[in-house]
């Protein structure tokens, strides 16, 4: 599978190099990236010694930016896939398999990986839960199938769903957001069960009240986005039209 692991990084120094091996352990020979958000620590020379490639931003541009980064650098390189994690440890490389499995066999664009699906011990605060539980409410009816964990960055999608990710993307706690983009554009997703873990060290950037003001900032925007036209260009069936003409025109 030609698939590229993208890990988004902010000043992560103290967990990037474990997350960078456990990918490359436990996974196929995938490419991996890091993409060094303007950390001002050891994150990139760490990555690079792990043996990931290392995008350096110039500045600091939010998970959002940077993961939009991301896919651009994968449509640029070619690839058919990619394979989104996060740098603090939260997502076992041994769950990839899971998405990948899921990928290859249904009819989906991007498949997410949730906790709340699994049937392990995460945990997260009562405040943040119920934030959570409420997003992933409201994204279900808009979108018209069910999200229970709408903020998982663990996720893989294929290259037309990255060709549009890659073109808009949303900067700021950007995951709930881009799945209804997306939606109104015609891609599909679905949601397997994955066991988390807790941070390797280190502390969430979003505290347990913060999530309250994140709901709200996630609400106002999705009822934004849905007064947005939807960009013809960027529809699943065109953008696929377009990479089918490209490969036959290059075979």
């Amino acid at each position: 599978m030609n698939a590229i692991v993208l890990i988004p990084a902010y000043n992560e120094e103290n967990n990037i190099g474990a997350v960078v091996a456990d990918v490359i352990q436990r996974t196929p020979p995938y490419d991996v990236l890091v993409v060094n958000d303007g950390s001002s620590d050891e994150t990139a020379a760490r990555a690079r010694r792990a043996g990931a490639k290392v995008l350096d931003l110039p500045c600091n541009l939010g998970v959002g930016g940077a993961i939009q980064a991301g896919f651009c650098y994968a449509v640029e390189k070619g690839y058919d896939y990619a394979i989104r994690c996060d740098g603090d440890g939260q997502h076992p490389a041994e769950g990839i398999a899971v998405l990948v499995e899921a990928m290859q066999t249904q009819e989906t664009d991007l498949v997410v990986g949730s906790r709340f699906r699994a049937n392990g011990s995460y945990k997260s605060a009562g405040v943040r839960h119920a934030g959570i539980f409420v997003l992933g409410w409201f994204l279900s009816l808009i979108c018209r199938k069910r999200v229970t964990d709408p903020t998982s960055g663990f996720q893989m999608l294929n290259r037309p769903l990255m060709t549009f990710w890659a073109h808009s993307y949303p900067m700021d706690y950007p995951e709930p957001e881009a799945i209804a983009l997306m939606r109104r554009q015609g891609y599909n997703y679905t949601e397997v069960p994955v066991e988390f873990r807790e941070r390797l060290s280190g502390r969430s950037s979003i505290g347990d009240w913060d999530t309250l003001y994140y709901v709200l900032k996630v609400f106002l925007a999705l009822m934004v986005d849905r007064a947005r036209p939807v960009d013809p260009q960027y529809q699943r069936e065109n953008v696929v039209r377009r990479l089918c003409a490209d490969l036959t025109s290059t075979s």
